[in-house]
């Protein structure tokens, strides 16, 4: 079969070659993929040094089971499904463990669901951990990315007043249609107390929104874009008008190998399939052009999801 391979001589470090082809295990199903989506952390990750030539990397994938687990777990032959891994993701198959593919409805764009393993389970991942939302203030960081926006929407969708943080001013409409009640550039500019944060940034940003949390609030940190340290001076960490008991969490979507996403990716697969979450595509094209969509994520400039699909 063909697959996306790193390749430190070739543009985005990226080339498509043949490979040998997956042999599921008993507990895997063999998916045929239909549309990829790429995050940035993996883009970034084909270019470092330390990862080798020929490594199969790529971790949302779409498509149809060509056959099913033999252990009888997961959907049959000729389900729609999207899946989920840590690497060989954008390849013509995939071998996939049951716990994590989510069956798809019948007829949906598989393009438009293939966005949601990464950023949508982080999203709604991370909301679960801050609690109840209902009433309650919520900040987004890079709240134009792809967890960003599936986080608006999902804290939103939970009652929450979402504050989305998007250094994109075009975005901000978008954001507000979505479901923000507040858009700003940077954490600075929040006049009021928050109950939680979803940090995608990092560096700066994390260390402001810290200090709009509320007592008993929490920051969850995802992401690390800014790519830059977060110092926090010593007056950070002291209670500022009756706030304290704040804590700051951490967030690895395949931290736990035990996990099973399966239900949670039905769930959203339905909504995105029924309109009811928007993905934010902003890229979308044949895996062919691979190499245009990995450059404008590494270059920063492509906010939202980019989609290959796979001919």
């Amino acid at each position: 079969m063909r697959a996306l391979v790193v390749d430190h001589t070739a543009t985005a470090h990226l080339s498509l070659t043949d490979v040998a082809d997956p042999v599921p295990a008993p507990g895997e199903a063999l998916v045929r993929v239909e549309a990829v989506s790429l995050n940035y952390g993996e883009v970034l990750g084909a270019t470092y040094p330390a990862t080798p030539d020929g490594a199969l990397i790529g971790w949302d994938a779409a498509g149809v089971v060509i056959q099913a687990a033999a252990d009888g777990s997961g959907p049959a032959a000729g389900t729609p499904v999207v899946t989920l891994g840590a690497s060989a993701g954008w390849a013509e198959s995939r071998a996939v463990p049951a716990t994590m593919l989510g069956v798809v409805p019948e007829g949906a764009d598989l393009g438009a669901v293939s966005t949601i393993p990464v950023a949508g389970l982080t999203a709604l991942q991370v909301l679960r951990r801050l609690g109840q939302l209902l009433g309650r203030r919520v900040m987004v960081t890079g709240a134009s990315g792809g967890v960003g926006r599936y986080a608006v929407q999902l804290a939103a969708r939970a009652g929450a007043e979402v504050v989305a943080i998007s250094g994109n001013p075009a975005k901000a409409d978008n954001l507000r249609a979505l479901g923000a009640a507040e858009v700003h550039a940077d954490p600075s500019q929040v006049d009021r107390p928050v109950f939680g944060v979803l940090d995608n940034v990092g560096g700066q940003q994390l260390v402001v929104a810290f200090a709009a949390v509320q007592a008993g609030g929490t920051v969850v940190s995802v992401g690390r874009s800014a790519g830059a340290d977060s110092v926090f001076p010593p007056e950070a960490l002291r209670p500022t008008d009756g706030r304290h008991d704040r804590s700051i969490r951490t967030f690895f979507l395949l931290a736990d190998a035990a996990t099973d996403f399966s239900a949670d990716l039905t769930w959203l697969a339905a909504e995105v399939a029924a309109g009811r979450l928007d993905p934010g595509i902003t890229w979308r094209g044949p895996w062919t052009s691979y190499d245009e969509a990995a450059t404008a994520l590494l270059d920063r400039r492509l906010h939202g999801k980019a989609v290959l699909d796979i001919s």
